[in-house]
């Protein structure tokens, strides 16, 4: 059974920003590598779409979600083409995944119902709801305590409308902090402008985090304060922990031009957001994902120019191979890393 939708606020709230040029992909960002127009695929049924995240499991399961509320998973040596297999149904939409410290259940943002808990059988229970402070859980980290740091992308517009949010382009989001122990969830920080995805230091003293509409890369000091560490020249999605102190970084799309050059008008942003969303400014069809380290510097850059595997959304490294997750794709995809 679907968790009924929330309508969002017809009119946004934008305020004058100034432009921005997006700068070329060149340099540490250069297309040299364009294995990811080559990426296979492991679809999801037919008719489901929108394996947002993707997560590798101890079991050897590749798990991912679709728009319907369903969580996916193929064997993780499984043949381009596999179908997966249904693991639970959460009525929502499911974002972030990642493994609870017991490394058996699962910890899933979903945008409709807040931080939830999966366990091996398929059962689903609510960690938060979505009472305040909780609107719109996207990712999430697992600190070795059990504490669930996760991002709450948006407390103006639901998921199915967060064009409208970047659009606005106001400081909608938080960070949030979830004790399963005593079921309290607190605010890290806030004003940010749609975090998105969050992964904890090696030390666990810091939170590395993306904004995706003002496409920073952030280190969020867990002892209070925030530091920009760079402005990339895509949107970020989902980031994900390598383990050695790098990050994979999903990219969902070069930044836009038009949207950039939308910023210090107010009044027009306003009316493209009342467009029908095939005339709003649309992200290109180009797949990206980067490799940083703690302090922001890019250590790799893989590219799909021809968008075979495009709005990739979600990554993740295992062994030596990348599993990517897209907002919009019929099924996750793989790629080599030798």
């Amino acid at each position: 059974m679907l968790i009924p939708r929330p309508r969002p606020p017809r009119l946004i709230r934008p305020v004058r920003e100034p432009a921005t040029s997006p700068p070329a992909l060149a340099g540490a960002w250069a297309p040299t590598d364009r294995r990811l127009d080559q990426a296979e695929l492991l679809p999801l049924p037919t008719g489901a779409v929108g394996p947002e995240d993707v997560l590798v499991d101890g079991a050897g399961r590749v798990i991912s979600g679709d728009e319907d509320g369903r969580l996916w998973w193929w064997p993780v040596d499984a043949r381009a083409g596999t179908r997966p297999q249904l693991l639970a149904e959460t009525g929502g939409r499911p974002l972030g995944i990642e493994l609870d410290p017991s490394g058996e259940a699962l910890v899933v943002c979903d945008a409709y119902r807040g931080l939830l808990r999966v366990t091996p059988d398929g059962a689903v229970r609510e960690l938060t709801g979505t009472a305040p402070p909780v609107h719109l859980a996207n990712n999430a980290t697992v600190g070795r305590d059990g504490t669930i740091y996760f991002t709450d992308s948006s407390d103006r517009f639901p998921v199915s409308h967060w064009k409208r949010d970047l659009l606005e382009h106001r400081p909608n989001g938080r960070v949030l902090a979830h004790h399963p122990g005593s079921g309290r969830t607190e605010v890290v920080t806030d004003g940010l402008y749609f975090p998105n995805g969050i992964a904890l230091t090696p030390d666990e003293s810091a939170l590395m985090l993306v904004e995706t509409s003002t496409h920073r890369l952030l280190r969020v000091e867990l002892s209070g304060g925030v530091r920009v560490l760079a402005d990339l020249p895509a949107y970020p999605d989902n980031l994900a922990s390598v383990g050695d102190g790098t990050y994979w970084i999903a990219l969902p799309s070069p930044r836009v031009p038009i949207a950039e050059r939308l910023l210090p008008h107010p009044r027009l942003r306003q009316i493209a957001a009342l467009l029908p969303d095939a005339m709003q400014p649309q992200p290109r069809r180009y797949g990206l994902v980067a490799l940083v380290d703690g302090a922001g510097a890019v250590r790799r850059t893989l590219h799909g120019p021809n968008g075979h595997y495009s709005m990739i959304t979600g990554v993740r490294q295992h062994g030596d191979q990348l599993w990517l997750g897209s907002l919009t794709g019929s099924g996750v995809a793989r790629v080599p890393l030798g």
